[in-house]
């Protein structure tokens, strides 16, 4: 069977397809339809921390889908309740509540609400290069172009500012509700925060009154060498927005609420697949496997390493390697289109991130040797004279 044609054949067209029909994985590699196994450094878009498959998960999924799946929020539920706790034990400092949603931009778009009643305010600031997600909320804090004029005019009094430029800060005032910022901007190529820039704006959000929301969708659960990328700063969040692979792949997201912030009213917000029994099953058993399986402490080990070997190469074609932990971007002087499609071939699987930066997000249990054929294939693809 042909899945390539067969989904071309009824795709919407909104995603540019790469030609290969991935049918399954294991741990840090994916196998497609003609049996060719590929080392993961998609890591299905930064949700797959835990690796493909992961015995503990699937079991986790499958004792709870045989129990309870669906239990709206006006109902308690013992996983919901659990996930909370033990989600709270390990948040971020003055961190209390959370709200559960069921994809990042919604995480976004709730927090942005969140921000707006709770301040009374409606600017968001946000800063450029940045990518928030693709609804209308979100959408208007992501910066490019290519994004947004398609569906202008998006939400009204949304306004950016210069990352890592301390002239810009003195934009945030007393009519802002809340500052979003990534703390190392993914789909605008790989850039981490400077940690005395997140201090001045955490400073003048203070000043003025206004919330600093911090975008941890990507981030987050172990992906930077802590449990949060927040954990690496001596920051307290207002709000930390996450998704991606809090559990383990299964469509997730959630909004931690900061002791600043009032509770809020009933009926201010919602979601109907938010918190459900199924999703708060595996979410907790993927913070298990994260804490137990040492994931956190792999993504630091091997991601400088992975980082260094990068650097290492003898290349005209690299102008910088940069990330956190087991989140690295290589910043190319040419487009990447080509070398990803080189990259392909040698059977590593790895993302853009804009025109020219190549992005490697492979799963924490990611090995040393399948780092080093990573880092191999890159030195073939680009080591040219």
């Amino acid at each position: 069977m042909n899945w390539v044609s067969m989904e071309e054949q009824y795709s919407s067209g909104v995603y540019a397809k790469r030609g290969l029909a991935i049918i399954r994985g294991s741990g840090a590699t994916l196998t497609d339809s003609n049996g060719k196994v590929y080392i993961d450094c998609v890591g299905g878009q930064g949700t797959a921390n835990i690796g493909h498959a992961h015995p503990r998960w699937t079991k986790a999924l499958a004792d709870q889908a045989a129990i309870l799946l669906n239990c709206p929020e006006m109902f308690s539920n013992d996983q919901r309740a659990l996930y909370m706790q033990e989600l709270m034990a390990v948040a971020p400092p003055g961190i209390e509540r959370v709200f559960f949603c069921n994809s990042g931009t919604e995480a976004i778009e709730g927090a942005i609400k969140f921000a707006r009643v709770a301040s009374g305010r409606t600017e968001i600031i946000a800063a450029k290069r940045g990518f928030h997600g693709r609804t209308f909320g979100a959408l208007s804090a992501t910066w490019n172009k290519k994004y947004r004029e398609p569906f202008e005019p998006l939400v009204p009094d949304f306004h950016h500012i210069t990352f890592n430029d301390f002239n810009d800060i003195e934009q945030i005032s007393t009519k802002t509700a809340a500052v979003i910022l990534e703390l190392v901007q993914g789909e605008g190529g790989v850039y981490p925060i400077d940690p005395a820039y997140l201090t001045a704006v955490r400073e003048q959000c203070d000043r003025v009154g206004a919330y600093l929301m911090i975008d941890e969708v990507q981030t987050g659960f172990g992906r930077t060498g802590k449990l949060f990328a927040i954990q690496h700063y001596a920051i307290q969040p207002d709000f930390v927005c996450l998704a991606k692979s809090i559990a383990g792949g299964l469509p997730m997201g959630a909004i931690l609420i900061g002791e600043k912030v009032a509770k809020f009213q009933p009926g201010i917000h919602g979601s109907t697949f938010g918190g459900n029994p199924l999703a708060c099953a595996v979410a907790r058993e993927t913070l298990k496997i994260l804490e137990q399986e040492n994931l956190i402490k792999n993504a630091a080990i091997l991601g400088d390493e992975f980082q260094q070997a990068l650097s290492a190469i003898p290349s005209p074609l690299i102008r910088e390697v940069r990330g956190q932990g087991l989140m690295i971007g290589v910043e190319l002087k040419q487009k990447v289109a080509p070398y990803l499609k080189q990259l392909t071939d040698l059977g590593v699987l790895a993302l853009p991130a804009g025109m020219t930066v190549l992005r490697f997000l492979p799963p924490l249990v990611i090995t040393r040797e399948q780092i080093q054929q990573v880092v191999a294939a890159v030195h073939s693809v680009l080591a040219v004279a």
